[in-house]
């Protein structure tokens, strides 16, 4: 097999060819297909997450077909088409785990961070935590859906709102904003200053209204989802959010949560975080997405160019996603 690997952080990610793995018991070998590329993949690449395997095969929107079953797995064959999420490991028997909480587990695994990842031309999987996708729609268009998505679903659901604002309207948010619209919630985007294309593609999208994070919208939301990993977006999103709103941070990491006046979170506005996801949320969004007919919009790399595809990501050189096709 082959991958592109991370040896040490912060430098680029390198072609090495790797021994074929064999699943061990209650483990699957995916064929990849697609590999999206996502955010959290830069911070675990630049070194901002605590702790990583090293070396990793980054990546965990991993889209590919079953070509190895260890023994004991139940419920998969060969051949099957599934989907691999962040979330690669849980214990099953911390309280977390038990209390129907296994995103907060204390002793997870997760994919293409503590695990290795789909930046690959296969990879071993815990059998538990692959979505069998069955065979509507494209592999790349697919391969966003696994984090991007997903996680963007646990933030919708989270944030319960009728009037949404989305600050960073990127992989995730493109998603969210045609599952909302769809539920007959009103979207409202938010971008960097003067990015007036990918405002521009949010209002094709269907956004009621698309404009700078730091403008205020045309009335107050009931609630907004901070996609962007910029913490001095927190204050700005509840200044402008109603009374009893809600400010939901969707990422694993952020930069730092400036000082902010209380005014702002009082008058019972809440600011809440979301962390991974559950087995369920894939099961319940996997479901929805083809009724939905969520069309994703992919930029494709080749998967030796991984590291062209981070940096393309990093700078904001595409709408949509990037994904990797091996």
């Amino acid at each position: 097999m082959y991958a592109m690997v991370l040896n040490q952080l912060g430098a680029a990610l390198e072609w090495t060819e790797l021994a074929d793995r064999l699943p061990g018991p209650g483990e699957i070998r995916v064929k990849i297909t697609a590999c999206g590329v996502c955010r959290t993949d830069l911070h675990v690449v630049d070194g901002e997450l605590p702790d990583p395997k090293l070396p990793i095969i980054p990546g965990h929107e991993i889209v590919g077909r079953i070509d190895a079953i260890g023994t004991g797995v139940e419920g998969l064959l060969i051949g099957e088409r599934v989907g691999v999420p962040w979330l690669g490991h849980t214990c099953g028997v911390c309280p977390y785990c038990l209390g129907g909480q296994e995103n907060l587990c204390d002793r997870p695994l997760f994919t293409g961070y503590t695990r290795d990842g789909g930046f690959a031309t296969a990879t071993i999987v815990d059998a538990r935590f692959a979505f069998p996708l069955g065979e509507v729609g494209e592999d790349v268009a697919i391969a966003p859906l696994l984090c991007a998505g997903l996680i963007g679903w646990r933030s919708l659901v989270i944030a319960g709102a009728a009037k949404l604002g989305l600050y960073g309207f990127g992989a995730a948010a493109h998603i969210v904003a045609q599952v909302a619209q769809r539920q007959g919630r009103s979207v409202f985007a938010f971008t960097q200053s003067g990015d007036v294309t990918t405002q521009a593609f949010a209002r094709q999208l269907g956004a009621e209204w698309a404009g700078s994070s730091t403008e205020m919208p045309p009335e107050p939301l009931d609630a907004a989802i901070i996609f962007a990993p910029v913490g001095d977006l927190v204050p700005l999103a509840l200044k402008a959010v109603r009374k009893g709103g809600r400010v939901v941070c969707a990422g694993i990491h952020m930069s730092d949560i400036p000082s902010f006046p209380y005014r702002l979170l009082w008058e019972e506005r809440q600011l809440l975080s979301v962390a991974n996801l559950t087995r369920q949320d894939g099961l319940d969004f996997l479901h929805l997405a083809p009724e939905i007919g969520i069309i994703t919009k992919t930029t494709c790399y080749p998967l030796n160019q991984a590291n062209q595809a981070l940096d393309d990501l990093r700078a904001g050189r595409f709408e949509g996603a990037a994904v990797l096709v091996p």
